[in-house]
């Protein structure tokens, strides 16, 4: 038989491919059931921004034309929004499309990259993909990132340091304090990305403002994204900010139409729905407290989070309680993906999900 694993390009069939979090419609269809909540992808449980939809809706007589490549006017509206030179942006299909944009555009074969571990998968799929080094550092016992590990690990060789903040799974940030000291330390060949996919949800004072570091000049990229706080992750609309010199090498390499025409239509009547924004906001502060006060009840350890998710330890295996609460029709994320064997990561839904969820945990675990 033909090894047609051959014709691949070296180091690909060791990569692990990203695992999403079950589709409801698997579930439903496995088990039988007719409702089942999802609180595995820290989706949006309030749904798409009202703005965004009605401004979908307006325009869906004109997909038959290609989409603006260069996502004029949301760049420029985003420019002003984020007061940021609007040559220092870019738009792509998905925050993952700019973190593989980013990959291919600084990543020589054989240079490094460090990342936190736990953290998002797809630094480390996009960075073997262009044969790059991963180096994992891992996080300090209270689940935030040890920059002052991350510092040290850095070589000649290294590139790029992707720093999620706050970081996904485990909800924790690094403050201003700790990440200047950690900018400040650094050689000038190495770009450090932070990944700021869930900002919008951080209430600590103490968070940096990524876009201070680029608007100073430092070597920095911010990339951000519409699926969160926003609610339109089925559409893919992630971006990038950074000096316009890094932001141009990203659009020399960036597919011709990388975000299709309604994604810009619905991003651009998002960013000014701000009404929706703070509700979406609210309903997510109110569901974490939620969950911390049950969790507390059920004498369960958890991760105080900054974002739409809260890691939880159920104290038994996490595939049989994943598998059982699936029966119970709630899907969470077991967390034995990032070698914890027996936490969970939860998305915060709304209050009647969220107590579906506790009410299946107690009988899961009981």
């Amino acid at each position: 038989m033909l090894d047609r694993e051959k014709l691949f390009r070296k180091g690909l069939v060791d990569i692990k491919a990203y695992v999403p979090g079950k589709p409801m419609e698997d579930v439903m269809r496995e088990l039988g059931l007719t409702e089942v909540v999802k609180l595995a992808s820290n989706e949006n449980p309030l749904g798409p921004s009202p703005k965004a939809l009605a401004a979908m809706r307006e325009s869906l007589d004109s997909v038959n034309y290609y989409p603006d490549g260069a996502c004029l006017a949301l760049t420029q509206r985003l420019a002003e929004k984020l007061d940021v030179d609007p040559q220092g942006i870019i738009f792509a299909n998905g925050e993952d499309n700019i973190i593989s944009l980013i990959s291919k555009a600084f990543l020589n074969e054989g240079e490094e990259m460090i990342m936190a571990d736990p953290s998002f998968s797809s630094f480390e799929i996009s960075t073997r993909a262009v044969g790059g080094k991963v180096i994992k550092v891992p996080i300090r016992s209270d689940f935030i990132t040890d920059l002052e590990a991350m510092a040290a690990a850095v070589t000649p060789q290294t590139k790029l340091i992707f720093l999620c903040n706050p970081n996904n799974p485990t909800g924790t940030i690094n403050t201003r304090p700790q990440v200047e000291a950690f900018l400040e330390g650094l050689p000038d060949h190495v770009l450090v990305v932070l990944d700021e996919a869930y900002k919008e949800f951080v209430e600590d004072p103490d968070y940096p403002e990524g876009l201070d570091y680029v608007r100073s000049g430092k070597n920095v990229l911010v990339t951000r994204t519409f699926s969160k706080v926003y609610g339109l992750a089925g559409i893919r609309v992630g971006f990038a900010v950074g000096h316009p010199d890094f932001i141009g090498g990203l659009k020399r390499i960036r597919e011709a139409f990388a975000t299709n025409r309604l994604a810009q239509i619905a991003a651009l009547a998002a960013l000014d729905d701000d009404e929706f924004l703070q509700r979406v906001v609210a309903v997510n502060k109110e569901g974490r407290e939620y969950f911390y006060k049950e969790f507390d009840r059920l004498g369960l350890p958890y991760v105080k989070s900054q974002t739409n998710y809260v890691m939880v330890d159920t104290k038994k295996d996490i595939r049989q309680v994943f598998l059982h609460l699936q029966r119970e029709g709630v899907i969470v994320r077991p967390a034995y993906i990032w070698d914890m064997p027996t936490w969970a990561r939860v998305s915060v839904g709304t209050m009647e999900e969220n107590k579906k969820f506790i009410q299946a945990l107690k009988k899961v675990l009981a």
